[in-house]
């Protein structure tokens, strides 16, 4: 493999680890916030201990995601010198500002009142302290909107112009303001806040089931993290329509490669299934919802979808020669996933809300766990097998996530930056494929490892740490 391609696997792997992690950070920090929003307005004694004892709970497994993704965050900002130096070189004055604001408006701002949010219990009035929180989960859903505008500016270029073969910035308002970050942040910020509460949702199935003592608390929470979750999940469902419906003017391409769709079509099948066949340019095997890619697209049975096949064409007319198709099979299986684990989430979480608020009582009975034959009606036993299977289940979101961001940055390939510098043009032009595997290697070595690490001081403090009204 050529160093384009090792180090395009190399930046894939750090970023879907880095990526594992940031959505978790997004979606727990607004939840732990509610959480402790809920806890200074409780007026029982008793149910403040608790809330309480449930905030510093969450915060941990907060605190620990947060500490992975900035380790993990930080090794992103050395691709662009080691790897893409002539990336670095040509869209450094764009690319630059964003990230900048980000480290200055966002990162510094929720690192400052994270620490202060830690060490301040003792020290800040209440609603001084639960102010800290909030500050925490604003600045790191801000920190992700600076990241996207920068990522947004690869997928669909503006306020800029070329000097001297350079990007350069020629309009800041135009930058925040493009309309692909409107796409692709409601997305992210949704996709956060559901990966956030399915975590909880499995925490609290976990504590309900193992930890008696806990149990009466986190049977309340999990009402919370259910209608939660289900706000995220409801969220990545529409900003997705929206997105989508966007990518038919700003990245044709991407859209008619996820859907397989090779010719222009008015009105555009959906394809559930489909043979890809890229090397002659068609599906040598589908099946098909008529008129549903349309209805996707311009909300109407009617209206024309440009297929791939043109697309190339007038890539070509306007760029030159070359192939300007991504992964199409890719593209397809994935996005597949992404709507498929989406709509199985959804599913998970309406069930796991019927036994929220209707058959878990929150003092069960001690022999919750007692065998008990699997065609019993008892709530207990089926309490007892669905809230055994929600652990389990944890990685749904973060599969969905990472085939989500695969689906982004796959489909502008083979740009780096759309129309303006190949992915073949931005590698460093002295690098050796030696160098590169060496650092891939050692890169997701040391990322398996701490991966390992932070998953162990997660599950430790989850099975170790009880919530109980007695005093901390």
């Amino acid at each position: 493999m050529d160093t384009v391609l090792l180090s395009r696997w190399q930046f894939a792997i750090t970023t879907i680890y880095h990526f594992l992690f940031v959505p978790v950070t997004l979606g727990l920090s607004i939840f732990v916030a509610l959480l402790e929003t809920w806890y200074i307005n409780c007026d029982s004694y008793e149910g403040r201990i608790k809330l309480k004892k449930l905030v510093k709970f969450f915060g941990t497994i907060f605190l620990i995601n947060f500490a992975m993704g900035v380790v993990t965050g930080i090794v992103q900002e050395f691709h662009f010198g080691m790897n893409w130096s002539e990336y670095a070189r040509f869209m450094g004055d764009i690319f630059g500002a964003p990230l900048a604001l980000e480290a200055l408006t966002a990162f510094f701002l929720e690192s400052t009142f994270l620490g202060i949010w830690i060490f301040g219990w003792d020290k800040l009035s209440e609603k001084k302290h639960c102010l800290c929180i909030w500050l925490v989960a604003f600045g790191s859903n801000l920190s992700a909107f600076w990241i996207l505008v920068a990522n947004s500016f690869m997928q669909h270029p503006v306020g800029y112009a070329v000097e001297n073969g350079r990007a350069v910035m020629t309009d800041f308002f135009a930058l925040i303001t493009n309309p692909y970050v409107f796409g692709e942040y409601p997305h992210a910020l949704f996709a956060g806040i559901s990966t956030g509460g399915f975590v909880a949702i499995a925490v609290c199935a976990w504590k309900i089931l193992h930890d008696e003592e806990s149990r009466e608390a986190f049977t309340r929470v999990l009402k919370v993290a259910v209608l939660y979750c289900m706000i995220g999940l409801f969220g990545v469902m529409g900003s997705g329509h929206f997105h989508a419906q966007h990518l038919n003017n700003l990245n044709p391409m991407k859209l008619a490669s996820f859907e397989a769709l090779w010719e222009t079509e008015d009105p555009a099948p959906f394809a559930v299934y489909a043979d890809i066949n890229k090397e002659l340019g068609r599906n040598d095997d589908e099946f098909l919802i008529p008129y549903m890619f349309s209805f996707m697209v311009h909300n109407s049975f009617h209206g024309e979808v440009r297929g791939i096949n043109d697309l190339q064409s007038e890539a070509m007319e306007k760029y030159g020669n070359g192939n300007y198709i991504p992964d199409v099979k890719g593209m397809f299986w994935s996005f597949r996933a992404m709507v498929g684990i989406g709509g199985l989430m959804l599913t998970i979480v309406f069930i796991t809300a019927i036994f929220a608020f209707f058959v878990i009582p929150r003092k069960s009975p001690k022999n919750l766990a007692a065998p008990t034959p699997m065609w019993s009606f008892e709530y207990w036993s089926l309490s007892y097998c669905w809230l055994k299977l929600l652990p389990f289940l944890v990685p749904l979101p973060f599969i969905a996530n990472s085939v989500g961001w695969y689906i982004v940055e796959a489909g502008r390939q083979p740009w780096i930056v759309v129309g303006l510098q190949r992915t073949a043009e931005a590698i460093s032009p002295n690098l050796s494929t030696g160098e590169v595997w060496l650092t891939l290697i050692g890169f997701t070595a040391i990322y398996l490892v701490l991966a390992i690490l932070a998953l162990f001081a997660a599950i430790h403090h989850i099975r170790k740490t009880t919530v109980t009204e007695k005093e901390i």
